[in-house]
């Protein structure tokens, strides 16, 4: 059966007629707004921002969810899941990137931007230092609103997709440097832990943040010797707090981090760098130093790491050696537990989709919502962000005066 024709117009306030059995697109009036969940493209990216439960929730509410078809493949949700759960299903790229509200996982391509009908809301990661410009430039041409998933705060200040995500990452890069250290993948063969008679594997995380601290919890439960380094004595003061028990911690200081890495069996980097600086706090003679078949993994290589021997990888290809040393970089971790980090995602992004159809249009929401407006990085197709106008030459406007005009 072909789609039909008519589109569907956003009429706030009338009754919502959901589709339950139907399971193809269907013409349907509702209150609230259209969104859009399109199939990633990419072939490491297997997270969806939106489960069917969450779907669920937001078209009870009257909104109207268009999901491409496959969209939920990469974490074993089914176009049957969504379709139960109320949504419209579709193999047009154009039906979904035609949506009030497009949000997706990956950041968007200039192919999927050029979709966009323009005068939207989009959001996704923005990862800045992949952004290229024909990308910026047809979202500045469409008028678009864009929102960096990993700008976004809550009423604390928290970051609850990059806190949520970095959890995933931080326990998970200690389940793969479990699973490198051993000789299945060309490690020396050793548990990562300890058992009673032998001397545990030292673990050495840098970065006292989240990612940290789920690594650093992780690696005390299985019985490793874990090292902390950190250049705020508050934060490392936190994670001992956070974990319940002591560390051995320290600032960064050259001489000690490399005495403390000619010991190490793991290297996890899990810095948060904030800007386009080029800044290792692991040296290429550092990672000489270190003992033959050690791991490396570096959580912070799609900011362009902190360790210089990272390489940015796609999950398809991670792993790769150099000096002897295992260097496991992806750049998305979390899409190795795909369906874990969509729910995640799902938590925060829900409420936040019912917000803004509940408000009557994003500049609403922006001006009430601090948290929020932190993440827009294009407002009405006019760049904000001073990195990306640093990165581009473009000077960005000022956020808070943009929205005073509306």
């Amino acid at each position: 059966m072909n789609e039909k024709s008519r589109s569907v117009k956003v009429n706030i306030g009338n009754s919502a007629l959901m589709p339950k059995e139907e399971h193809l697109e269907t013409t349907v009036r509702f209150r609230g707004i259209s969104i859009g969940i399109p199939a990633d493209v990419r072939d490491d990216e297997k997270r969806v921002a939106l489960s069917p439960e969450a779907v669920n929730i937001l078209v009870e509410s009257g909104n109207e969810v268009i999901v491409q078809k496959g969209a939920g493949a990469g974490c074993s949700y089914s176009d049957k899941d969504y379709s139960e759960n109320g949504a419209i299903i579709t193999e047009s790229p154009a039906r979904v990137y035609g949506s009030d509200v497009v949000i997706k996982v990956a950041q968007f391509t200039t192919k999927e931007a050029n979709y966009l009908k323009g005068n939207q809301v989009v959001m996704s990661y923005l990862n800045v230092f992949n952004l290229s410009e024909e990308t910026l430039a047809s979202l500045v041409r469409k008028k678009i609103t864009a929102i960096a998933f990993e700008r976004i705060r809550d009423k604390s200040g928290i970051m609850p997709v990059t806190e949520s995500m970095s959890e995933i990452c931080g326990v998970t890069s200690v389940m793969l440097a479990s699973e490198y250290l051993s000789n299945h993948h060309g490690g020396k063969g050793i548990m990562l832990g300890g058992i009673t008679g032998i001397t545990p594997t030292e673990i050495v995380i840098l970065g006292a943040n989240t990612a940290g601290e789920f690594a650093a919890r992780a690696a005390l439960g299985l019985g490793a010797q874990v090292k902390v380094f950190d250049n705020s004595l508050q934060k490392l003061r936190k994670i001992e707090t956070l974990v319940g028990q002591r560390l051995q911690t320290s600032v960064f200081h050259p001489q000690v981090l490399r005495k403390t890495l000619r010991s190490a069996d793991v290297l996890i980097g899990a810095i948060g760098l904030e800007d386009l600086r080029s800044w290792y706090y692991v040296t290429e003679d550092m990672v000489r130093t270190m003992k033959n078949k050690a791991v490396i993994i570096d959580l912070s290589i799609d900011r362009g790491g902190c360790i210089e021997t990272s390489e940015y990888r796609a999950m398809k290809d991670p792993v790769y050696e150099k000096h002897g040393v295992i260097h496991f970089s992806a750049w998305n971790l979390p899409s190795r537990v795909p369906r874990t980090a969509s729910m995640a995602l799902s938590n925060i992004f829900a409420p936040i989709l019912q917000k803004l159809a509940e408000s009557g249009g994003i500049t609403q929401v922006l001006k009430n919502d601090p948290g929020f407006r932190n993440g827009v990085y294009l407002y009405n197709g006019i760049l904000t962000n001073e990195i990306l106008g640093h990165k581009f030459n473009i000077l960005p406007k000022d956020l808070d005066l943009l929205l005073s005009a509306f």
